[in-house]
């Protein structure tokens, strides 16, 4: 019978046999052949999206494309400046109405929520799944409100810069919530217990210690989620949307359109220079989302720390 100390001995060979056998296996290296593959597949149907879009909209990336509004007789003359001042319109206001509700939101449930109590965990559970629903779901749930509220402001439909913002606040709230909530989670217990140690109350310690220290991945999600709604078209379509516009929004009521409207609507046109027109607003919109995660990646550097 094989005494203890050469069963020891043995079990690291064994062990480490297995584990080559494992990672040799024919079905190890099919699956990491078909990983790598679908990978170079989804890739290269990028690439060539971009280059295609790239190509095509080169030639009309001018001052045109920035100061003049849409054209449906003359293409070739047509420009996004409507979609560009809309889209900054419908996303600060989005901004302003998502980033302080989901971040408090989050302090709460994370720092004084109570996670014993069912509708807690309710609170949770719908907030996880809320992260998942169809976009269209949020511009149905917004038409209805904002159909209760457009005859109170005085406004004949709901195509407003203030509707389309809550729809993308109700889209992006729950990624805001998440994101905050596990930024929350990062920081370290012995922060939170020092703060109280030297006698600060427990929003003394959210507000002076863990929130500051959390804010390089809050401000992450919150970028990356904001980036989600720019390319949002679904729930503003919905809302009625205008694809024709030759006046600048001015304010929360007013009308508006925004790059990805303006895109769908000359994508579906017949004419050439159309399509031309809407692969330099894509330029624009890709720029545009390249801006915000260059941010949200300079402001996690700058910011993070390690633990």
């Amino acid at each position: 019978m094989a005494t203890i100390e050469q069963l020891v001995r043995a079990e690291p060979r064994r062990l480490g046999r297995a584990t080559t056998r494992g990672d040799r296996s024919p079905a190890a290296v099919a699956f990491l052949i078909a990983l790598w593959f679908s990978l170079f597949v989804a890739l290269a149907f990028l690439a060539a999206l971009l280059i295609t879009t790239i190509v095509e909209g080169a030639g009309r990336l001018d001052a045109n494309l920035l100061t003049a509004y849409t054209s449906q007789l003359f293409p070739e003359k047509a420009g996004a400046r409507a979609a560009i001042l809309g889209t900054l319109w419908v996303i600060a206001t989005t901004i302003v109405l998502a980033v302080p509700l989901g971040v408090a939101a989050a302090v709460y449930l994370e720092e004084f929520g109570d996670s014993d109590k069912w509708y807690f965990r309710l609170v949770e559970l719908n907030i996880q799944n809320l992260a998942a629903v169809p976009s269209i779901i949020y511009g149905l749930l917004t038409l209805s409100v904002a159909g209760v509220l457009a005859p109170v402001l005085g406004l004949r439909n709901v195509n407003a810069v203030i509707f389309g913002a809550i729809a993308l606040t109700l889209l992006i709230l729950p990624v805001i919530i998440i994101a905050t909530r596990e930024s929350l989670r990062a920081v370290p217990q012995e922060i939170r217990a020092g703060s109280l140690a030297l006698g600060a109350t427990q929003w003394q310690t959210v507000w002076k210690q863990t929130l500051p220290a959390a804010v390089p991945g809050i401000a992450t999600g919150t970028i990356l989620a904001v980036s989600r709604a720019i390319g949002e078209a679904a729930p503003l379509l919905l809302l009625g949307a205008f694809v024709f516009v030759t006046f600048d929004p001015n304010g929360l009521l007013s009308g508006f359109t925004t790059l990805p409207v303006q895109i769908y609507n000359w994508v579906g046109q017949p004419q050439a220079e159309f399509r031309e027109v809407a692969s330099a607003a894509i330029i624009i919109l890709l720029l545009l989302l390249l801006l915000l995660n260059g941010v949200a990646i300079l402001i996690r550097n700058k910011l993070q720390r390690r633990w």
